[in-house]
């Protein structure tokens, strides 16, 4: 269809032709006659052509207007059918779907859920990635990315899902040789094993008394993996902040322990979707399940 064309004059344009007066088409579509007339008069100006010719016996197309209309009804035909293929997709639990998410929370939390989500649904087709880097969802072509922390990309669309409960641990070693620190200033004197896909920087923050405190940390080891960073505390080599679903072992067999833990953080586990994507009945269903796996759960 050309560029430019009023679907509303396009529609007046079809029910003319096929009911073969002005009039009539005006009562299938609860208008004035008037406004039928400049609708269709409106067409043939983007066209620049005549489409109708009125007679004794009404109104008929001229041979560039039934051209145009069988034209016309064929793409309108086919536009309709994409429309409704959108639709059935909108609606309908199958098709591909192509997800992110931190590598050591999709090894240990999110593998299980999403082989469930995939046996209660046999028509999705599940595309996998864990990766500790931040990806683009957009330029990666993510239907969801699944992300640790505050969010700061307003033009995609977030859901949080649940949350991650932070803490500062180190291994009994350690403490014993360096000293247990008592308030997040102590941390300073330390050797600190960072985390690079979210740190700001080489500091680690705090709220204290309310109040948000940034405290700068000489850093011994950084990584972008968070197992590696529990080995490393592990060995002593340092205190490292890490999620609960990474340390939370370790502290149960004693090869690290809590400090500070009046200062545990909590942040929120997102699904994040491109705009688009997330009215999708199949991204909606697994980020709904999602949702219901992780709300309850100490991560």
């Amino acid at each position: 269809m050309t560029p430019g064309v009023d679907l509303d004059d396009l529609h007046a344009f079809f029910l003319v032709v096929e009911t073969g007066s002005f009039a009539r088409a005006a009562d299938r579509l609860g208008v004035a006659k008037s406004i039928v007339s400049r609708r269709v008069a409106h067409l043939e100006d983007q066209l620049k052509a005549r489409l109708l010719t009125r007679t004794a016996r009404g109104t008929q197309t001229t041979d560039v207007g039934a051209l145009y209309y069988a034209k016309a009804r064929e793409a309108m035909a086919q536009l309709e059918a994409a429309q409704e293929a959108v639709n059935d997709a909108m609606l309908e639990v199958a098709g591909p779907i192509r997800l992110s998410a931190p590598l050591s929370f999709g090894v240990s939390h999110l593998a299980p859920v999403l082989t469930e989500f995939a046996v209660r649904n046999p028509r999705i087709e599940l595309d996998v990635s864990f990766d500790d880097r931040r990806v683009d969802v957009l330029g990666g072509g993510f239907d969801v990315v699944i992300r640790i922390g505050e969010l700061t990309d307003s033009t995609l669309i977030a859901r949080r899902i649940g949350h991650i409960n932070g803490m500062i641990v180190a291994s009994p070693d350690y403490l014993s040789q360096k000293g247990m620190p008592q308030t997040p200033d102590d941390l300073g004197q330390l050797d600190c094993l960072l985390y690079t896909n979210v740190a700001p920087g080489d500091v680690w923050r705090f709220v204290v008394n309310g109040e948000e405190r940034m405290v700068r940390i000489p850093v011994r080891l950084r990584s972008d993996n968070g197992d590696m960073l529990l080995s490393a505390a592990v060995a002593g080599l340092g205190v490292a902040r890490l999620p609960a679903f990474i340390s939370s072992e370790a502290i149960a067999s004693g090869q690290v322990v809590p400090i500070l833990p009046e200062y545990n953080t909590t942040v929120p586990l997102c699904a994040v979707m491109p705009p688009g994507r997330s009215r999708t009945a199949r991204v909606r269903a697994l980020v709904d399940f999602l949702a219901l796996r992780f709300a309850n759960e100490v991560l």
